[in-house]
């Protein structure tokens, strides 16, 4: 994961991320088999377009709005992580409510967007549903390229009764109306974010946390060695 903290500066990060591969490449583990974690910011995915070009894969994270989703196709990055529960919490506490139905989820809406739009027009990057809250998002999105699944969410889905029917699909896919995006400009990026406020706020919330986080774990590592 390269430092949250360069999330706006994509030479940094480009350094940062080959930096990692030369240390797990100096222990024996092809390149290809590491996934490097960037956020979902303009530089962020400006730095992984430069970097799947060298052969170094990248999961680009806190993504929110369908601009940052089609950016990332475009970049030709091999996979997003839309979070899913993470758009569910802005919106019930926006509108003021406790629950939605399962399809009509906000965050459940954002990944069937974005993984039609990828089939439809033919994109390999992969999408990987993240941050749940409960396993109806999960059931919503069978069919999904990958899900991250929290323990305590298998464990219920284990035990459920009932058969998991694939809701998203290729095929269905191709019956979805989305056109095709031209190429992003930075400007237009950077419009479509500030356009909308959930994925303004949830992608700074979570650059903050993942940078908190990262600085905890440097004290601890100081005050251990």
């Amino acid at each position: 994961e390269v430092d949250a903290g360069l999330s706006f500066d994509r030479q940094a990060s480009l350094d940062k991320a080959r930096k990692l591969i030369g240390l797990y490449e100096a222990a024996g583990v092809n390149r290809d088999r590491v996934l490097i974690k960037l956020a979902s910011t303009w530089e962020g995915i400006q730095a992984a377009r430069e970097l799947e070009k060298e052969g170094i894969h990248c999961n680009l994270t806190l993504m929110f709005n369908f601009a940052q989703a089609v950016a990332c196709a475009q970049a030709n990055v091999r996979l997003i992580s839309p979070f899913v529960g993470r758009i569910l919490d802005w919106y019930k506490k926006a509108e003021g409510v406790d629950s939605y139905a399962p399809a009509e989820d906000p965050g459940v809406i954002s990944v069937t967007r974005i993984y039609n739009y990828y089939k439809k027009h033919g994109y390999g990057t992969q999408v990987m549903g993240a941050s749940f809250r409960n396993t109806d998002e999960i059931l919503e999105l069978a069919g999904c390229d990958l899900l991250t699944i929290a323990p305590k969410l298998m464990e219920e889905l284990q035990s459920a009764d009932g058969e998991v029917v694939r809701k998203l699909s290729s095929d269905n896919a191709k019956l979805s109306g989305e056109p095709i995006w031209p190429e992003l400009t930075e400007a237009q990026f950077r419009w479509a974010m500030n356009e909308d406020p959930m994925a303004t706020e949830k992608l700074a919330e979570g650059i903050r946390n993942f940078n908190k986080d990262l600085q905890k774990l440097r004290g601890f590592l100081q005050e251990s060695f």
